[in-house]
């Protein structure tokens, strides 16, 4: 350690007591971080691109510093889902300091990653006050049916308002219409289910069928259009 002039002539002052750093809340439990491994903890975040033209959320369990999970969701560009895959690769086993310090080559993870960090050593996880965290595979659970990330995708103009085009129970097939030409309802596809279904055996047919659902007034509707088509 090399010191100053100035300070090497001054008189040395006794330190007060230490009390070390404050403690967070970490898994039921407080817990005074003084080191990456100190820190544990699930939770999620959300990054951009500089662009601003693709986000990222980012959820990772952390289990005594180190990533033991992690799910990355994009929407955006196509690159953007390319590098999510590198990153899926890559974070778990890392701690996260590292992980933090390590270019996930697109902005948006890496801002996510950021958020991810800054939350977590301050002792603002998802699971700060839940006894011993969650297990290994809880990120999951933010998926939907089918292991399929949850998405809305609406689109609109001020001549011909809005069309409803895929939301949380699924991809909207029709969009149902009252007297007045205002949406009521729509019919959707659970793509996830029907996928599974697929996988294991079900004709393609059978099960498109059995995977259609409707949601609002869709039923009583004078009136469908193809949100996609019409």
């Amino acid at each position: 350690m090399t010191y100053s002039h100035e300070v090497e002539q001054m008189c040395p002052v006794a330190k007060g007591p230490h009390h070390g750093p404050a403690p967070i809340p970490e898994e039921g439990q407080w817990v005074k971080a003084y080191e990456i491994k100190d820190i544990s903890g699930l939770t999620h975040g959300v990054g951009w691109c500089a662009p601003e033209q693709g986000t990222c959320k980012l959820s990772l369990n952390i289990k005594n510093g180190i990533i033991e999970e992690a799910l990355v969701e994009t929407i955006g560009c196509s690159g953007m889902t390319h590098s999510a895959a590198m990153a899926g690769e890559i974070l778990p086993g890392k701690t996260i300091l590292e992980a933090l310090n390590t270019d996930l080559v697109c902005d948006a993870i890496n801002v996510a990653m950021r958020e991810l960090f800054l939350q977590i050593v301050y002792g603002r996880s998802q699971t700060a006050f839940s006894d011993d965290g969650l297990p290994v595979g809880a990120c999951l659970e933010d998926l939907g049916k089918g292991l399929r990330s949850m998405t809305g995708t609406i689109f609109s103009t001020k001549a011909k308002g809005v069309r409803y085009l895929e939301l949380t129970e699924g991809y909207i097939t029709k969009v149902a219409l009252d007297e007045n030409n205002e949406a009521i309802g729509y019919q959707f596809v659970r793509l996830g289910k029907m996928m599974e279904d697929i996988r294991h055996g079900v004709d393609p047919k059978t099960a498109y069928e059995k995977n259609i659902g409707t949601y609002g007034r869709f039923a009583d509707a004078p009136k469908y259009i193809d949100p996609r088509e019409e």
